[in-house]
């Protein structure tokens, strides 16, 4: 619905719908709405039931629980929601509101894009139940991993704080309309603070996803010998795109002769890290973070692309 409503727009302007210029412009105006209402309606959500359950309730729950179900849990959310690397980006900023920790947030962020329903059901179709099974197991893992191992390392003075609020004390909200305001508030000065920073986000995605050549791609990644997962990977990283869109791109890599292990690291990178990406969080989290963030994703993905390339025999 958003892409014809895009679409529709793009004609006003009298651009041929089969351009690059047209195909930019669509993808501009509907990732960019579908977007900002994600991250209005997620944060207002998120914070009228905070305003129930204030964030020191959040953060002792959690302290009671082993803190390996919190990244597990995170990551099975996030293997559950269709999100791309920028969607994703609301509902980490709503988890970190909330009080949870970061780590665990982390866990999220890296799971949610790289793993879906629809993602899922391409890999079992185009690559078989062996590959659809290990692809989830090392996304969901390599989420978990890289939430605990990041979270240990208490990264939290990265962090740019976006809440409107700071207190959020039970007896601050005695009705139902007082934690509904809470949540508008919440919503709308968060907005004002990310709204520019997606738009740019997106424009950067959609001139990358018409403008750089398929061939490119599958000439680039297919000429690395025994380098070719991190090239891959260094390839991949700046790109946006969603998992399921790219699983028939790495089908069609596989099939022109490149390592199984090297065309799932590929998608992998593609999907779970972008420059889009970077830019957006660049107005949640400092340049230090997001760095070390990037790297040990990426770090993490050249690790999965080699160790499926070495198993591929039993997964094929």
């Amino acid at each position: 619905m958003l892409d014809e409503a895009a679409l529709w727009v793009t004609s006003l302007f009298g651009l041929n719908p089969s351009s690059k210029l047209a195909g930019s412009l669509v993808f501009f105006l509907a990732d960019a709405v579908k977007i900002l209402l994600l991250l209005a309606v997620a944060i207002f959500l998120i914070g009228t039931l905070r305003s129930y359950v204030p964030a020191e309730k959040v953060k002792a729950f959690l302290a009671r629980r082993h803190p390996l179900m919190g990244h597990v849990a995170a990551s099975t959310f996030g293997a559950i929601t269709p999100f791309c690397s920028c969607s994703s980006i609301p509902l980490f900023v709503s988890f970190l509101d909330a009080g949870v920790p970061l780590g665990v947030s982390l866990s999220f962020l890296i799971t949610s894009p790289l793993v879906n329903e629809y993602m899922a059901i391409l890999m079992l179709l185009l690559f078989g139940w062996k590959i659809m099974v290990a692809y989830i197991a090392a996304g969901m893992l390599l989420g978990i991993v890289g939430g605990i191992v990041l979270g240990k390392m208490r990264l939290e003075r990265h962090l740019i704080r976006l809440r409107a609020r700071a207190r959020t004390d039970a007896h601050a909200f005695r009705t139902f309309s007082d934690c509904v305001r809470f949540g508008l508030d919440e919503s709308l000065t968060i907005f004002k603070k990310l709204w520019l920073w997606i738009l740019a986000g997106v424009a950067v995605g959609a001139l990358i996803h018409n403008y750089v050549p398929q061939a490119f791609l599958e000439r680039a990644v297919g000429a690395g010998g025994i380098f070719t997962v991190p090239i891959a990977v260094l390839i991949g990283v700046p790109l946006y795109g969603s998992s399921s869109a790219l699983v028939p791109v790495a089908a069609e890599l596989f099939a022109k002769g490149v390592p199984l292990g090297t065309a799932l690291a590929f998608i992998m990178a593609v999907s779970a890290l972008s420059f889009p990406e970077a830019v957006i969080l660049r107005r949640v989290m400092r340049l230090r973070l997001i760095l070390i963030f990037f790297g040990f994703v990426a770090l993490g993905i050249v690790i999965v692309g080699y160790t499926m390339n070495a198993f591929a025999g039993i997964l094929l």
